[in-house]
């Protein structure tokens, strides 16, 4: 009797558990608050490490959002705002926030069908890195969910963003993921420029949605 009590409480501490990991876009929604005023104002630039527009995140996949997030809490992406942000969240705060952020461009408009050809250099760069192996069709279809969308991602931030898995030894920039920074160091910063420059001109499913103060 006792072991089957002893199990039954096991199994109802596991379910609390999963419960309370459960994604909840509404209370995500709430909880967006120090994220709008970066990531809800259209064409918003952050000045660190360089200029560049911060990323759409609305529509990108929650798996992806919490990987990132789980990412500058730890230091592997090493940026001291998001960082502080990160580290303030639980991980069921992440959770939450995206489950709001995958759902909250949903209705803002369709996403075109018909993708343009990348330039004869632009292919062979792309092949060269085997992006759609991990990104997918059209980069917008990620093999595996905890990989993003790049698909009409600002072409400045996707720079920046390579450019940190290139960076090595430094305090405040750089990304660590072993197998971005290896696809990454081979490129010439003009190559990662064209690179990203094509991907921006993609069909996208990604948006920044004004918030109701910013409208």
């Amino acid at each position: 009797m006792k072991k089957l009590i002893s199990l039954l409480i096991a199994l109802a501490a596991t379910g609390f558990a999963l419960q309370a990991q459960a994604q909840d876009a509404k209370a995500g929604e709430k909880k967006a608050a120090m994220c709008i005023g970066c990531h809800g104002i259209p064409g918003y630039q952050a000045s660190f490490p360089e200029i560049y527009k911060v990323p759409m995140i609305a529509g990108q996949g929650s798996k992806y959002i919490v990987s990132a997030l789980t990412a500058y809490r730890k230091g592997d992406r090493k940026h001291p705002t998001m960082r502080a942000i990160a580290a303030s969240l639980s991980d069921q705060d992440m959770a939450d926030l995206a489950a709001f952020y995958e759902t909250e461009a949903k209705g803002e408009g369709s996403v075109a069908q018909t993708a343009p050809a990348p330039s004869a250099e632009v292919a062979e760069l792309l092949k060269k890195g085997n992006c759609a192996s991990c990104h997918g069709e059209n980069f917008n279809k990620p093999i595996d969910p905890t990989y993003p969308k790049l698909a009409g991602q600002h072409a400045d931030y996707l720079y920046v963003a390579l450019k940190a898995y290139q960076t090595d030894r430094n305090p405040q920039v750089g990304r660590n993921n072993a197998i971005m920074m290896g696809m990454a160091k081979p490129f010439t910063h003009a190559e990662l420029k064209l690179v990203t420059a094509y991907l921006a001109t993609l069909p996208s499913e990604l948006k920044t949605v004004p918030q109701s103060r910013f409208r």
